[in-house]
């Protein structure tokens, strides 16, 4: 079968696909968009992908036998999207994906739906050709690993982001955890904060632990107390906000943006002022954070950096180059706006 490139026949709908344009936008020559299209061997996997996912960006319909196959699908699986940085991660996610040729399924957990084991079993139903977990039950140490080590055997490959696991033989993604809370400790120790307090999520979760440990490391067992393990959303912030400020805290690090907005409704509750009375560092610089009131000093994750390794390293599995089985740590990157500053004498 011969594909051929023409002018669209006047009154016609989706024009015809044009050579050029094609191959300028999959930055490949006329001659390799001809192949792809034509079927024709000698085109390396990655240049097909992408003179496919060049067809999809301009709007032109795939010829029949080049539609997507169930190989060419990667499943996301995320927690709910409530909370705003895992959409920045998954719209980073789905992008490269489908610029690299791919169509990604995206599955979100919600209270009360399908649990990530029924997503995932729907996905191999679907025989999708990877899967890339976002803070799923890797992250949480009480969950069994064993669920990976099947998803292995059937031959699927999947990289992890976010909750580095032991137990589990895979690509990790992960952000550095400790240095993010050393990070948010000297600042606020610099601004003058002696009594500061850490809200983060169930000791369970692995990022919770890290950032334990690493404030912990910072202020010495006897801080052990201006610990308070709650729930990553801003009721969850705001409950522990309550038992902070009981403590004297006159700074309070959390592990999420949402739980540092739920620190600032409970200081306000209190007739306090953020960030005179009590300064607040979040986790995460989703987009919207520096809109909030007062804008959110944070710690920002490298989203698309992270997001862009767990895409690579999963190319890289099912191009048949098996990646180091080992955690890929990326740096975050404070930044300060209103929510925090000097203490009070």
């Amino acid at each position: 079968m011969v594909v051929r490139v023409t002018h669209p026949a006047p009154g016609s709908g989706t024009p015809a696909p044009r050579l050029a344009h094609i191959a300028t936008q999959a930055k490949v020559s006329e001659a390799t968009v001809s192949r792809v299209l034509n079927g024709k061997p000698g085109v390396a996997a990655a240049t097909r992908h992408r003179v496919l996912a060049a067809l999809d960006v301009l709007g032109y319909a795939r010829p029949v036998r080049l539609k997507p196959r169930a190989t060419d699908l990667i499943g996301l699986v995320t927690p709910e999207l409530t909370n705003p940085i895992f959409p920045a991660f998954a719209q980073i996610i789905e992008q490269q994906l489908a610029g690299h040729g791919y169509t990604p399924i995206l599955c979100t957990q919600i209270p009360g739906g399908a649990t990530e084991d029924e997503l995932v079993e729907q996905l191999v139903d679907r025989g999708v050709g990877g899967i890339i977990f976002l803070s799923g039950l890797h992250a949480d140490l009480s969950a069994d690993p064993a669920r990976y080590d099947s998803l292995a055997a059937r031959g699927i490959p999947y990289v992890l982001i976010n909750g580095y696991n032991d137990r589990i033989s895979a690509p990790f993604v992960s952000p550095d955890d400790h240095a993010a809370v050393r990070m948010a400790v000297t600042h606020l120790a610099d601004l003058g904060h002696t009594r500061i307090g850490l809200a983060v999520g169930p000791v369970r979760y692995v990022p919770s632990h890290r950032k334990r440990e690493a404030y912990l490391a910072a202020l010495g067992d006897s801080a052990e107390e201006t610990v308070q393990h709650t729930l990553f959303s801003v009721e969850g912030g705001q409950a522990a906000a309550v038992a902070l400020l009981d403590q004297g805290c006159t700074g309070i690090i959390c592990g999420s943006d949402m739980m540092a907005l739920g620190v600032i409704r409970a200081a306000r509750d209190r007739g306090l002022h953020v960030p005179h009375d009590l300064s607040v560092v979040g986790y995460d610089d989703s987009p919207l954070i520096p809109f909030t009131d007062p804008p959110l000093t944070t710690v920002r994750q490298p989203v698309h950096a992270m997001a862009s390794a767990a895409v690579g390293a999963l190319l890289e599995e099912l191009g048949g180059n098996p990646v180091q089985r080992t955690e890929y740590v990326f740096q975050p990157e404070l930044v300060v706006r209103g929510s925090t500053s000097q203490a009070r004498p």
